[in-house]
């Protein structure tokens, strides 16, 4: 029997707009309008508007909100404050990533999550098993839309509607658009400079329309699913399900920059910190093409005596290098080091790699 997938509250719009949809998490999604490759370059040299709503959004609330999900969560919230977001992760007790996240730290007694579609359900309940009294995790996930505005130049574009764009990196402005409340937050998922906006989930379309002629009058387009890959694969960024599972833990994804390692509680920290100290058993490293063909997920590394090193995560044709790029968990015991050479295995074809550490290109986020 055929899956049942969810709309966004902007699917007539995209249909509008001449979208190819994809299901994605459950989710019917827009994964290109005129093209990949064009949607990637608008993003990286102008602006590009993602629809991504299919992202979970969830509340937790009541006093001592906060305190109770650092004891959960892996990232320090003790380093920010109101007006702030964070990306951490949600593990188990092995260390296992059940999910990655942004958090809004609305207040001490307030966070608004923003967890990955497929993952939203497991998320709150993994918080909600844990809840002190008093304190309600409520899952918000057709309450609101999410919509990423990326690219050089996106505060242009805001500008241009009057939503604010001053704020630091990672921190975020309630504010409005002719009157339509808007959450405006310095963040995303590409490597260049940007905003993610959520508005609640009936004012989408109204937002989107006032953003789309300013994005196109910028130099930019409506930008799909598959962009959005290209793009965060360019910057070696996890997508949950390939680079962090439940089986593959931050220590061996290289995301121990999201875990508050001083931090005396949070789930799965024993664990960690003996995945730590005693070195992870395999690392992500990103692989650039030298030779010539397209690089997938789930293909295997080979070292120089041919023998299988490990496994690509990732894989795509990068528009910005014009060459294949993966990324890919690599055992320790192969001692593969950054600029060696190894080889993937493509349908019985050696594709020639560099090792390298992501990103692949550099970050204009900040």
């Amino acid at each position: 029997m055929s899956e049942t997938l969810i709309e966004g509250p902007l699917n007539a719009v995209h249909v509008e707009l001449g979208a190819a949809f994809a299901p994605f998490g459950g989710w019917s999604m827009p994964v290109k309008y005129a093209g990949t490759v064009g949607e990637h370059t608008a993003v990286r040299e102008a602006v590009g508007i993602f629809d991504v709503s299919h992202l979970g959004k969830a509340t937790v609330a009541g006093p001592g909100a906060a305190e109770f999900v650092n004891r959960v969560l892996t990232a320090d919230l003790g380093k920010i404050h109101p007006g702030k977001a964070q990306y951490t992760l949600c593990t188990n007790e092995s260390g296992g990533v059940i999910d990655d996240l942004i958090v809004y730290y609305v207040s001490d007694d307030e966070l608004f999550l923003v967890p990955n579609a497929a993952n939203t359900a497991a998320v709150v309940a993994h918080l909600r098993e844990r809840a002190p009294e008093g304190v309600t995790v409520v899952d918000q996930h057709r309450d609101y839309a999410v919509l990423a505005v990326q690219g050089p130049t996106s505060a242009e574009v805001l500008q241009a509607v009057g939503l604010p764009t001053e704020m630091e990196y990672m921190a975020y402005e309630d504010a409005s658009l002719n009157g339509t409340p808007v959450r405006v937050c310095r963040t995303g998922y590409t490597g260049e400079h940007g905003y993610e906006l959520i508005p609640a989930w009936g004012d989408a379309e109204t937002v989107f329309r006032a953003l789309l002629p300013e994005i196109t009058s910028h130099g930019g387009q409506p930008a799909g699913l598959g962009a959005r890959d290209t793009l965060r694969t360019e910057m070696g960024y996890p997508l949950h399900g390939h680079e962090l599972t439940v089986d593959i833990t931050p220590v061996q994804a290289r995301a121990g920059w999201a875990v508050g390692w001083k931090k005396p509680e949070f789930v799965g920290r024993d664990a960690l910190l003996a995945e730590k100290e005693a070195g992870p058993s395999r690392k992500l490293w990103g692989l650039r093409a030298t030779g010539k063909g397209v690089l997938r997920a789930d293909l295997t590394v080979l070292g120089a005596d041919g023998a299988a090193i490990g496994t690509t995560t990732s894989g795509t044709f990068s528009p910005t290098l014009k060459t294949g790029i993966a990324l890919a968990l690599i055992d320790s015991a192969a001692g593969v080091a950054k600029g060696d050479t190894v080889s993937v295995d493509v349908r019985g074809r050696g594709i020639e790699c560099e090792v390298v550490l992501p990103p692949f290109v550099e970050a204009n986020t900040k």
